[in-house]
């Protein structure tokens, strides 16, 4: 009965265990349906409000586009602009008609440097530069040093003459030079290729039906050229560099046209300046076409020349003297026995003897060597007694 006792006690903790185990799996689901319900009811909402929006969307077409984000930045950017004072350097450089041109300054001029420099030098003048007088100083700038020059405007014409008399005075240790800055005196005058090629001047060859094309894609095709440059002129041929093995464009082409103009034409026009977004190097090819074959004009009988010599004239050239001509008969029988000389007969090279140097390995082979065995004496023995 005992141990029935102890048999019993087991089988209740199980029971036990068991009972627990099947309450908490209950509370498990119990939690995952209420996840579930919380998740409909989520995505229902959402639906709702997105057709509400959809029934409550009205569209003007009078009104204009929305910005992009882009100009959504500079709007920010202009207004909190609009609240900052101006700088000297943010005011519009406007360029007026009372300036002056001032050259050799050293790199640091500041404005202040100038504009000090310009009211203490004509302080014994008659007329007098002050700072109200002085508009604008505009001092360009290459990186963060000045250029070298600079530009200055003054609210009256009368002051111009009177900063121009003070050029090749020092300063910073530098002799300046004023200029009026509308003047363009000593200047060298444009050719008239700057002023009608439109190529600034880089053309080393003059005007020729033949256009080279240069920093050309690799992947440019002769259709491509044809295309880009039909509007300028007819073309009777594209020649293209392109590389043997792949047959691409070498970045480089020569275009022939049927005239000058169409050379020119392509020279001038701004949309032939680029091409798939690169810029295009353009000039003028050499036209071979015009080249004269180097030959000697026939020379006629008393023909003069520019600086006015006789060319060809019938005068005859002194002749050599043969045995016949001599009087005495020793002579002519000195010129008999004298051997003559005749290089018509004998060739100016030995045509047997390789043309050009000979190799330094031939030579070496070729050359005598000495022996290396004894060789016995020659000289004589002297004895002294």
């Amino acid at each position: 009965m005992a141990k029935d006792k102890k048999d019993e006690k087991p089988d209740k903790e199980g029971v036990k265990v068991q009972k627990q185990l099947s309450s908490s799996e209950e509370d498990d689901s119990v939690e995952r349906a209420e996840v579930k319900k919380e998740k409909k009811e989520k995505k229902e909402k959402k639906r709702s409000r997105e057709s509400k929006e959809l029934e409550e969307l009205e569209i003007n077409l009078d009104d204009a586009a929305p910005l992009s984000k882009k100009q959504k930045r500079m709007a920010k950017k202009e207004k909190s602009l609009e609240g900052k004072p101006k700088k000297e350097s943010d005011k519009p450089a406007s360029k007026s008609v009372n300036g002056v041109w001032i050259g050799n300054l050293t790199f640091d001029t500041t404005r202040d440097e100038l504009r000090s420099f310009l009211i203490a030098n004509t302080e014994h003048l008659d007329m007098k530069i002050t700072p109200e007088n002085i508009t604008r100083i505009n001092l360009p700038k290459k990186g963060p040093k000045i250029r070298g020059f600079a530009y200055v405007d003054f609210d009256k014409p009368e002051l111009v003459p009177v900063c121009i008399s003070l050029s090749e005075q020092s300063l910073n240790g530098r002799n300046l030079l004023i200029k009026d800055a509308n003047s363009f005196e000593g200047r060298p005058e444009k050719s008239k290729q700057q002023q009608t090629g439109g190529d600034s001047g880089k053309n080393k060859n003059p005007p020729s039906r033949i256009l080279f094309v240069g920093n050309l894609s690799f992947d440019t095709t002769k259709e491509d050229l044809e295309e880009h440059f039909q509007h300028c002129g007819n073309i009777v041929k594209i020649r293209m560099a392109t590389f043997e093995d792949s047959g691409k464009c070498k970045g480089f082409a020569f275009i022939d046209f049927l005239d000058v103009e169409g050379a020119t034409n392509a020279l001038n026009d701004k949309l032939c300046k680029r091409m798939v977004g690169r810029p295009l190097r353009m000039e003028y090819g050499e036209d071979r076409s015009k080249r004269s074959p180097a030959f000697r004009k026939p020379v006629e009988e008393g023909e003069i020349d520019d600086s006015g010599n006789v060319i060809g004239s019938a005068i005859e050239k002194p002749k050599k003297k043969t045995f016949s001509d001599f009087d005495d008969p020793e002579e002519q029988n000195h010129q008999r026995s004298a051997p003559q000389k005749s290089f018509a007969s004998k060739p100016r090279y030995n045509t047997n003897e390789p043309q050009g140097r000979v190799k330094s390995s031939v030579v070496l082979a070729n050359a005598p060597r000495q022996s290396a065995a004894i060789v016995p004496s020659q000289g004589k023995k002297v004895k002294f007694d």
